[in-house]
């Protein structure tokens, strides 16, 4: 009996890719036809690119308003006067009479230097005064008498001239010893040393009971005592910051309506702020402009006065100065963001009737969020302050609320999918 011949075997390496293939068939074929059955959504793809299609913007008016001129520059303040207090005699520093970093007010005593050789100095010049001065009117009693004796005949006329020189000299020498004992006591009042302005006292630099010496000062030459070194370096200083100064440049092309401004008169507010800009520390006045421009920053520096009440402004602190120019009242203004700039220069786009135009514009000053238009618009005009990128001359808008901080831009409304089961 014949028998029937063995089914062929297919390799088994076959077997699962021949499965996959058959998957991926099978979901292909369910995907296009859910994809045939199921409804357009309607306003999500329609008329997506048509360009008919109005473009969501955001609108604002015109506006007529005052609008501040303001310049802009980075600061450091100063303060208005910084002495460095230095001994003006030589002789063993005796105390200390202030706290550092604490305010000290004009004629308060800072520091002592020992008084007792400028004591005994005084009292030399005093004794040699006195000495001088009883040999004066000594030789003024002769003079007398020997004038009296002059008209008796009893004594020459050459006696009695040789008297009144010898009482003229001892005159100048009495002047003398009074501008001796002056000096005297101008050097014992030195060794109080006393604050020369009100301000706030730095760290000290000197401590009690280390020899000070002086520096070029009045009177230097007949110290009390020999042998100190001369020298530079302060006790102390002092740094007025009530009123405080703060110094700033402009660019020099602004200087010409600085001065303009100054020469008028008025007082030009001047303010300062933080580094961050988050707050204002004070409000003082330019006081003064500097004689010269700097050739290699091309600017001028500018000086400011502050009242400084509460200590907001320190000495090297470093401000932002906001200088007021000028106001411009009834000045047109628009939002900063309604400005455009491309080949024809400064534009807006003005609606009109649920279309925009084109207009070019002249503006002027900006503080940031608005800008002045000196020239295009009128007012109550409105503007497109949002959606510019996607307008073109002549385009259809519509016009939506403005959004806010924080959701998506004008004609990029998120789309909401309906839950499974429920109408769109």
């Amino acid at each position: 009996m014949p028998m029937n011949p063995p089914d062929p075997v297919q390799p088994r390496s076959l077997r699962p890719i021949s499965r996959l293939i058959l998957g991926l068939l099978v979901s292909t074929a369910v995907i296009i036809a859910l994809n045939h059955d199921a409804p357009a959504q309607p306003g999500r793809d329609a008329g997506k690119n048509d360009p008919n299609r109005p473009t969501p913007v955001t609108v604002a008016s015109v506006k007529q308003q005052a609008m501040p001129v303001w310049i802009d520059a980075l600061g450091t303040v100063v303060p208005r006067n910084y002495v460095n207090v230095m001994p003006r005699v030589a002789g063993l520093l005796q105390s200390i009479n202030f706290r550092e970093g604490q305010p000290v007010k004009v004629g308060q005593l800072l520091a002592s230097i020992d008084p007792r050789p400028f004591r005994i100095a005084l009292e030399q010049a005093q004794a040699q005064m006195q000495r001088d001065q009883a040999q004066l009117d000594g030789a003024r009693i002769d003079l007398a008498r020997y004038e009296t004796l002059l008209k008796q005949d009893s004594i020459s006329a050459q006696q009695v001239t040789d008297q009144r020189a010898t009482v003229a000299q001892l005159k100048g020498t009495i002047a003398a010893d009074k501008a001796a004992v002056d000096n005297a006591q101008l050097q014992l009042s030195w060794t109080r040393i006393l604050a020369p302005t009100s301000g706030i006292a730095g760290l000290r630099q000197v401590d009690a009971g280390n020899m000070v010496g002086t520096s070029g000062a009045i009177g230097g030459g007949n110290s009390a005592i020999s042998g100190t070194v001369a020298s530079s370096t302060p006790i102390v200083t002092l740094a007025q910051v009530q009123p405080v100064a703060v110094t700033f440049t402009v660019p020099q092309n602004q200087l010409a309506s600085v001065i303009e401004r100054t020469r008028s008169g008025a007082s030009l507010p001047v303010q300062a702020w933080d580094q961050r800009r988050t707050a204002q520390l004070g409000t003082g006045k330019l006081i003064a402009i500097d004689n010269q421009i700097n050739s290699s920053t091309g600017s001028v520096t500018l000086k400011s006065e502050f009242a400084n009440p509460n200590l907001t402004l320190y000495p090297n602190q470093f401000v932002n100065v906001r200088l007021l120019l000028n106001t411009l009242n009834d000045a047109l203004v628009v939002p900063t963001t309604a400005v455009a700039t491309g080949a024809p220069g400064s534009y807006v786009y003005v609606v009109n009737n649920g279309k925009v135009s084109l207009r070019v514009v002249k503006t002027g000053v900006t503080n940031g969020r608005s800008t002045v238009v000196s020239s295009g618009l009128k007012l109550g005009e409105q503007v497109v302050t949002d959606g510019l990128d996607r307008l073109r001359d002549g385009g259809k808008i519509k016009i939506v609320t403005p959004l806010s901080p924080g959701s998506p831009p004008a004609g990029q409304q998120p789309h909401h999918r309906p839950a499974p089961g429920k109408p769109a």
